[in-house]
């Protein structure tokens, strides 16, 4: 103990009262993760305010072996961001660390620094007259530093890619309190390999990333949602290619969403009401936007085609947006999805991905695998047709009680669903990352090339192993513990 309180009291004085607690209540929010699955402990929350602080307080912890566990806006999805019940760790808030230190609008860049909240940058772009095209519907929360430590993804990656595609530069602090400064946005830097792209996806386990440089857009001149309900999976693929082939520079959005989640959602979300008259198997939510005055309105785009696949017998019925508020309540029903499933009743769900040309064969495959191996369950498929990422979740019988069923099924369902992944030359990871909710399946089905190259690296920059230890890093087979 009288160790432990040296190399906190030299912490504490690094951030102050103001960046430091160790009282259980006020720690307790951020101790369990966005989903209610994992709870942890640690010593002490700190807080830095500013890069300098945090190279310091790393220094402390590398030269006491003290665990690091970096946090943004504690949303992630696989526990990714919680300490382990130890209660030996620290936990690192970069949610002091806020500000935006300057956009470049001439240039199209911001550079801004990890606790910024993505819903914060959005507004500070559109006052300069430009747009960060990532978004996703935890936006009130998540923060820049989170989005880039596990390269999410979100609505709009069909046209401007994950968040690794927006990443210009990044400044992190290595584990024994170094900094990368690599904020430059160089177009071209040929020094061997591209080291900012460590951090991203890294889940904080090589570093804390402090600050980052990204990519902006220019602000939608306007845009056009529209809703269409097609017979299959197959009909919404051919859709998406037509749209893509006329459209590629304007569409951004191409979701699928199976009749089962729109029940679901206008069933549990207030205020929700079905954007077409009839039902239909399938519905496509569908986004037409224009960034420049001098292109052509997405209204009479998306109308003109969407008159042509009618033609076509691609789709059953469509609608347009008639005003922004109806375009966000179409939005509204799609980011409305989980929190639906959830009130409908215990599901495991299954953030995954496969070839784009490859999302409809799977989910025609692997949902009736499922359903007949677990009679009773049911299979609720959705998401990103235009990137390949299927939102696969298993919802349990009726009936079936919460926590005895996903104690008992979870490690049956999972794998099987993981493996049937794989089997179609996709990943059990597209969006979320793998923190500890899926770091024993990504050992268990990756390559031996992968797994060493994911361990050296480790190895070569946290010897020590302080960086959010016991998350995405599979353990060696001769190795035990976190």
């Amino acid at each position: 103990m009288p160790e432990t309180m040296q190399w906190l009291k030299q912490m504490e004085s690094v951030v102050g009262a103001k960046g430091f607690t160790s009282a259980g209540d006020d720690m307790a929010p951020w101790l369990t993760d966005w989903r209610g699955r994992y709870t942890g402990a640690a010593t002490a929350m700190i807080s830095p305010a500013n890069t300098r602080e945090t190279s310091e307080i790393l220094k402390i912890a590398n030269e006491n072996a003290v665990a690091i566990v970096p946090q943004g806006g504690n949303s992630g999805m696989v526990g990714g961001a919680t300490p382990d019940d130890s209660g030996h760790s620290i936990l690192l808030s970069l949610r002091r660390m806020d500000q935006i230190r300057a956009i470049e609008s001439d240039d199209q860049l911001v550079i801004c620094e990890a606790g910024v909240i993505l819903q914060n940058l959005h507004e500070a772009l559109a006052d300069e007259g430009q747009r960060f095209p990532l978004t996703l519907g935890g936006k009130g929360s998540a923060t820049v530093g989170g989005l880039i430590s596990t390269n999410a993804g979100g609505t709009q990656v069909l046209r401007h890619g994950t968040m690794r595609s927006l990443v210009v530069g990044i400044e992190a602090v290595l584990p024994n309190g170094d900094i990368f400064e690599g904020l430059a946005a160089l177009k071209k830097d040929n020094r061997g390999y591209d080291l900012k792209q460590l951090f991203v996806g890294g889940e904080g386990t090589l570093g804390v990333v402090t600050a980052a440089t990204l990519k902006s857009v220019p602000a939608l001149v306007d845009r056009c949602v529209a809703w269409a309900g097609v017979e299959s999976t197959d009909a919404a693929y051919q859709l998406f290619q037509f749209l893509n082939s006329r459209t590629p520079q304007s569409l951004e959005g191409f979701e699928i969403i199976p009749a089962s989640c729109l029940t679901s959602v206008l069933r549990h979300i207030p205020g929700t009401r079905p954007p077409l008259e009839e039902s239909h198997s399938w519905h496509v939510l569908i986004e037409i936007v224009r960034d420049q005055p001098e292109a052509q309105d997405p209204r009479s785009i998306i109308e003109n085609l969407l008159a042509e696949a009618l033609e076509r017998n691609l789709i059953e019925d469509a609608t347009l947006a008639a005003s922004e508020q109806q375009a966000e309540d179409f939005w509204k029903i799609r980011d409305s999805i989980a929190e639906a499933e959830r009130a409908n009743g215990p599901a495991l769900q299954h953030d995954i991905s496969v070839p784009v040309p490859g999302m409809a064969k799977f989910i025609n495959t692997a949902s009736p695998v499922i359903e007949a191996k677990f009679p009773g369950t049911e299979v609720a498929a959705f998401g990103h047709m235009g990137d390949g990422n299927v939102h696969f979740h298993v919802k349990a019988p009726a009936g079936a009680k919460a926590q005895e069923w996903m104690r008992d099924y979870s490690t049956q369902i999972t794998p099987l669903v993981h493996d049937l992944v794989i089997a179609a030359g996709g990943s059990i990871s597209a969006e979320h990352g793998i923190g500890q909710n899926k770091r024993t399946e990504l050992g268990r089905l990756s390559s031996d090339a992968r797994l060493s190259m994911l361990r050296a690296i480790k190895m070569a920059l946290d010897p020590k192993n302080i960086m959010n230890p016991g998350k995405l890093v599979p353990l060696a087979s001769s190795q035990s513990g976190s």
